[in-house]
């Protein structure tokens, strides 16, 4: 088909254009229509020109406009392939459609559901150079995964196959037990963990268990964004604490208003990558006790370390500590599984176990025990081995290239070798959002730094770049397209 339409271009001669515009236009055409699907390879320039019975440098043109626009990747020796983002797609408006429409749509909506629509982070868009928290899903052993996933299907259980009640599969709560007692110092019977369906189901089960509307949560400034909108989904006053090298900045919060919930990220802090010190997370921990709080830690990206020894999760060092943790498979493993837990102090477990059940309608068992056997058979740490090695070699690529191209003062002072991005510093009046489009409309995702600020006083101007899903040979020039997109800012401002 593919062919056919180049044959038909190349053929149209009532056409005023020139034969690499027409080859340009049907080429950009059939990968948009997904003739030529993400990922597929196109024809060589010598055998197309000798297809089409055109000159070898007009197809080298073409396929030279295509890349320098986003829409193909050449590979030294590979060929030229469609890009799996193509900047087209970041053309298209990304937030829901305004609510100002002469009061009709705003009449249906509560005033909590206004504020969660107009202040969506979340994209339809997620794979390619360099958006940040996405792992590399084509690293994973799935066939592994798979033969243990398809021998659970052939004969499941029956119980697996209703709602479940409990927390989830006592298979699964009794491999991660073990897995985080020699990961994460945490020392906890199975019945403490409870599944979820990802991070943001765990940070939603907790607030509405252990809080009240109104009640108040410090957080980190900047922060993630999804924990701030459940929050305030459900009613709480979020009250925003700055960061510094060592992590939340709890002099600074002395003076608010005493928390019910306290949400940190301290084993690599989101986005700025600070890890808490062991000084300020035993402060932390006094703080919690004095006022009656919990302490909600996502132990975000703990897995992936570059350099140093992990320090141990809140959770991990005090038994009894005021703590709820939250973890997920969706960065070790990939976003779409949904699986998520909770490590809970015993005196809760009854209840957040009811509560989940009630709320949620707990399932999936024949996954989690597909888990489970994963992660009892030693596969997932040897993944997590694996995957290390393989983002440390792309981190560094990374940072040699802002190293060499813009220099070290680029690179964020609180980056901790950890993680799956880095935050890029932006000059002085840069506009961060502004180079987020310009980079879409080349083909590179990345986030702006300012967004996950709360205030305008404390706010910086950055990029997140991720590493995770951008395979090495895809760095170099997609990063060069990055720089093209930040020249372009730059001279505008």
């Amino acid at each position: 088909m593919l062919m056919a339409k180049l044959a038909a271009a190349q053929a149209d001669a009532v056409l005023p254009a020139p034969m690499n515009k027409r080859l340009y236009d049907a080429l950009r055409q059939a990968i948009l229509d997904g003739v030529v699907a993400a990922g597929a390879r196109l024809p060589a320039s010598r055998d197309l020109a000798q297809s089409l019975g055109i000159a070898r440098n007009t197809v080298t043109h073409v396929y030279e406009q295509l890349a320098a626009e986003g829409y193909t990747d050449g590979r030294q020796g590979s060929g030229t392939f469609v890009t799996a983002a193509l900047p087209d797609t970041h053309l298209r408006a990304v937030r829901p459609p305004t609510l100002a429409t002469g009061g009709a749509v705003q009449a249906l909506l509560s005033e909590r559901g206004e504020r969660i629509v107009s202040g969506v982070s979340a994209v339809p868009y997620r794979r390619g150079a360099f958006m940040p928290g996405e792992p590399d899903v084509e690293a994973f052993p799935h066939r592994k995964f798979g033969r243990i996933l398809a021998a659970l299907w052939r004969n499941p259980e029956p119980e697996w196959l209703g709602y479940s009640y409990g927390g989830g599969l006592p298979a699964l709560r009794q491999a991660l037990a073990q897995h985080l007692a020699m990961t994460r110092s945490i020392d906890c019977e199975p019945e403490q963990i409870l599944i979820t369906e990802g991070s943001h189901q765990a940070i939603d089960l907790a607030t509405r268990v252990l809080g009240n509307p109104g009640d108040v949560a410090w957080i980190e400034n900047p922060s993630y964004w999804g924990a701030r909108t459940i929050f305030d989904a459900n009613g709480l006053r979020t009250l925003s604490v700055p960061v510094d090298q060592e992590g939340m900045c709890l002099s600074d919060a002395s003076a608010l208003a005493p928390p019910r919930f306290i949400f940190v990220t301290p084993s690599h802090q989101y986005p700025l990558g600070a890890v808490m010190s062991l000084a300020r997370r035993r402060q932390l921990l006094a703080i919690a006790r004095q006022s009656g709080s919990w302490i909600i830690e996502d132990d975000y990206d703990s897995e992936f370390r570059f350099s140093g020894h992990p320090i141990s999760s809140l959770r991990g060092l005090e038994p009894d500590a005021p703590v709820v943790y939250i973890g997920t498979f969706s960065k070790t493993m990939y976003p779409g599984l949904r699986v998520g837990y909770l490590v809970l102090p015993k005196m809760l477990t009854a209840a957040f176990q009811a509560a989940h059940a009630e709320l949620y309608r707990e399932g999936h068992l024949v996954t989690h025990a597909a888990l489970a056997a994963f992660i009892s058979q030693g596969h997932y740490a040897a993944h997590i081995r694996r995957m290390r090695l393989i983002y440390g070699r792309r981190r560094a690529m990374l940072v040699n290239l802002i190293h060499r191209r813009l220099g070290p003062g680029w690179l964020h002072q609180d980056d901790s070798e950890a993680g799956l991005h880095i935050v890029l510093n932006l000059p002085e009046g840069a506009d961060d959002r502004a180079v987020v489009r310009a980079a879409g409309r080349k083909g590179v995702l990345t986030r702006a730094l300012s967004r996950y600020y709360s205030g305008d006083a404390a706010r910086r101007q950055g990029l997140l770049l991720g590493y995770g899903c951008v395979a090495e040979h895809e760095i170099v020039a997609s990063f060069e397209r990055l720089l093209a997109a930040l020249k372009e800012v730059l001279q505008r401002s």
